[in-house]
């Protein structure tokens, strides 16, 4: 049971289309940043005290961010002429000849599910299951790093010492790329490609299948490493609705096959959103039971597609990826605040409030109070200008805020006059004549009772109370107030 992946080589680089002056451009996108949490089973026969994850054709600096396991902590970096290791490992303690974290074997057919190994669920202690990550920047062209992943065990011959236990377990990990844009304004598609982690035992074979299932979503914010874990499925993709292969077979193929179904790798892509920052995927891996070609060693599922596993073909879980992609597109996304619309380019908000659009792009955006009061821009435009120039370059967001306004009604019992200040949306407010007005949400208005000559004040009713002829009256609703003076 071997496992290595290349990983990440082409993730960072952005695709675009040449055009002559003054044409349109392709719309372009980058990957800003690769992230990886899974879920390894122990299948080595023995137990661990921790895990390494290899990463072969890097520098230090190329890790973006690594995450706890568990029981181990946040690990390790130990660096190495070609590449890292991340070390999440347990402490010896030589005088009690103890260790401070142990991964038990896995019992096949003990009954455990994924988020006991990621969220310490009630079998965490005794599934031999953990959960690790780690994540990469953007990587220069070119550039190609095999990850491959091993148990820790206690050398027998050296008790209180670690080595890593081979063959490396059969996790994938996903290749996130940029796919090439063919179409102008098409919006761009990110791709996501695995390699099945068991490779043929001779080169004549097809390695040993493993079931797999995709589940994926787009998230309108980039994600940290920590969110991986969530069990959220609006962040991480595990609701049946989220299903993007229900089931398939992955197994490598030998370099010999020339034709049938090849599933050595499995490649899923989808058109982004203009408001997209990050996709995700969850890939879970479980052993194939069923019956193999006894000349090939490929597997023959009984419902003849390998489609979805019939009975005896569905064995124990193997180990599950939460991978992601930040995603870094040319776009413009208005965030909208109240009930308020605003329009221009492919923007109609309310219902469509994002667009792609070439770098360079000025898009002109006018704000529709529709009944609200417009109370400013915010962003790359500020002000409460009726209407926004904004330059796409990257991600973009502008901001419209919209409030709700209300009336204030004012009357009198007996002769006299109530002024407001300040001045309403619609009118000023000066009852004996306008005895009404609108004001934004949230507005104080100061509203001051002037009696004629010879009468008094009285008294306040409604939102008013009191015998003091000046009332502050914070609008937030429909409201009235009365006056009354003396007759």
């Amino acid at each position: 049971m071997t496992f290595t992946r290349r990983c990440c080589g082409i993730a960072a680089a952005a695709i675009l289309i040449a055009a002559a002056p003054g044409a349109l451009h392709a719309q372009t996108a980058t990957i800003s940043g690769m992230l990886s949490g899974f879920d390894v089973v122990n299948l080595t026969g023995q137990v661990a005290h921790g895990f390494e994850i290899q990463i072969d054709g890097i520098q230090a600096s190329d890790l973006y961010y690594s995450m706890p396991g568990q029981q181990y902590g946040m690990p390790s970096v130990v660096t190495y002429a070609t590449g890292v290791y991340l070390r999440y490992q347990a402490s010896y303690n030589s005088a009690a000849g103890t260790w401070s974290g142990t991964t038990p074997m896995h019992t096949p057919g003990a009954p455990f599910g994924w988020q006991d190994c990621y969220q310490l669920g009630v079998n965490y202690k005794t599934s031999g299951c953990e959960h690790f990550g780690q994540t990469l920047r953007p990587l220069a062209s070119g550039q190609t790093p095999v990850i491959s992943g091993r148990w820790l065990v206690e050398d027998p011959n050296n008790p209180g010492t670690l080595i890593s236990f081979n063959p490396p377990a059969a996790i994938p990990f996903a290749t996130w790329s940029i796919a090439p844009v063919t179409v102008v304004s098409a919006p761009p598609v990110v791709v996501a490609e695995i390699e099945a982690p068991e490779p043929p035992p001779q080169p004549e074979l097809f390695g040993d299948a493993q079931w797999i299932k995709i589940f994926t979503t787009q998230l309108p914010f980039a994600l940290t490493a920590d969110q991986l874990n969530s069990t959220d499925p609006t962040i991480v993709p595990m609701d049946p609705t989220q299903t993007e292969v229900a089931w398939d077979i992955l197994q490598k193929s030998p370099p010999s096959n020339g034709g049938g179904k090849n599933n050595s790798t499995k490649t899923n892509s989808g058109k982004i959103k203009a408001d997209t920052r990050a996709v995700v995927r969850r890939y879970e891996l479980y052993k194939y039971t069923g019956t193999y070609d006894p000349l090939t060693h490929k597997a023959v599922c009984a419902d003849g597609t390998c489609t979805a596993p019939s009975a005896g073909e569905l064995g124990d879980p193997t180990g599950a990826q939460n991978s992601a992609a930040n995603v870094v597109a040319d776009s413009l996304t208005v965030v909208r605040s109240g009930s308020g619309t605003v329009a221009g380019g492919n923007i109609s908000c309310g219902s469509s409030c994002a667009m792609f659009a070439p770098a360079g792009t000025v898009v002109t955006l006018s704000e529709n109070p529709g009944g609200w009061v417009f109370t400013g821009w915010n962003g790359p435009c500020s002000g409460t200008g009726a209407s926004c120039a904004v330059t796409v370059q990257g991600p973009v967001t502008l901001g419209a805020t919209f409030k709700n306004q209300f009336t204030l009604s004012v009357g009198t019992s007996n002769p006299g006059t109530v002024v407001g200040t300040p001045t309403g949306n619609d009118r000023a407010l000066n009852c004996g004549g306008a005895c009404s007005a609108k004001f934004t949400d949230g507005t104080q208005v100061t509203l001051t009772a002037v009696p004629p000559a010879g009468k008094t004040f009285v008294s306040w009713s409604g939102a008013c109370s009191g015998t003091d002829p000046v009332c502050v009256v914070t609008v937030n609703a429909n409201l009235s107030a009365k006056a009354a003076f003396s007759k």
